[in-house]
């Protein structure tokens, strides 16, 4: 069994992903709360399909793994322009999350400003913590570095890793409701992208009321 990283323990194979097929048609998770059998379903599903798409990309060597973070900062590039003078939220990276420290050191040597999120309190919003490559880290949540020290900013960037994500651009992530607390309360809205691999590509996440898509996307196929 894996382990849900948000603390909700193992991760239950009792009902296989594919009972969704079972739902009626243009069945929508905004309106599954009023049927909390339903809704269990989809939350099963969902863990099992986190578990799923993890472990396939842990599967990808670390060099092809490399190969496809230079691709998707290439595209982080081309969406963002210059960074001069903005602050971007990056990510340290956990589970065979595209590793894009490289870029986040050249956001500062083009004259940006670096951030990375930091877990306060479960179920509250994330707040984003300056960072230079140097800084003093200390380990946070599920044992991810974080800026020890550092004032906290407003990300007018902030780069989300995936573990899913479906054509409407709504992420599945880890389980924990933190990016969406977080989008949700910021002063200001942030150009949201979504990185990751082409196969984290999936039809839907049953996104529910509160879920908020991300802009756009980033992804990267192994080289052939």
């Amino acid at each position: 069994m894996d382990h849900d990283p948000d603390g909700d323990g193992p991760v239950q194979y009792a009902s296989p992903p594919c009972f969704l097929h079972e739902l009626q048609p243009g069945y929508s998770a905004g309106g599954v709360h009023a049927d909390p059998v339903a809704w269990a379903d989809v939350a099963r599903w969902r863990k099992a399909e986190r578990a799923r798409l993890i472990e396939a990309r842990l599967a990808i060597p670390a060099e092809i793994r490399a190969a496809m973070a230079i691709k998707i900062a290439e595209g982080l590039d081309a969406e963002i322009g210059d960074v001069g003078g903005k602050t971007v939220s990056l990510y340290w990276p956990f589970r065979g999350e595209p590793d894009l420290r490289p870029w986040m050191a050249s956001i500062i040597e083009r004259g940006g400003r670096a951030a990375l999120p930091v877990v306060v309190e479960k179920a509250h919003p994330l707040v984003f913590r300056a960072y230079r490559p140097g800084d003093r880290l200390e380990k946070g949540v599920w044992n991810i570095p974080i800026p020890a020290e550092g004032e906290s900013v407003i990300p007018d960037v902030v780069i989300s890793p995936l573990v899913g994500v479906d054509p409407a651009n709504f992420r599945l992530g880890y389980g924990g409701g933190f990016f969406d607390r977080t989008l949700a309360a910021l002063p200001k809205k942030p150009l949201v992208i979504g990185v990751g691999y082409n196969m984290q590509r999936i039809a839907t996440i049953y996104p529910q009321p509160h879920d908020i898509p991300m802009d756009r996307i980033v992804t990267a196929s192994a080289p052939v």
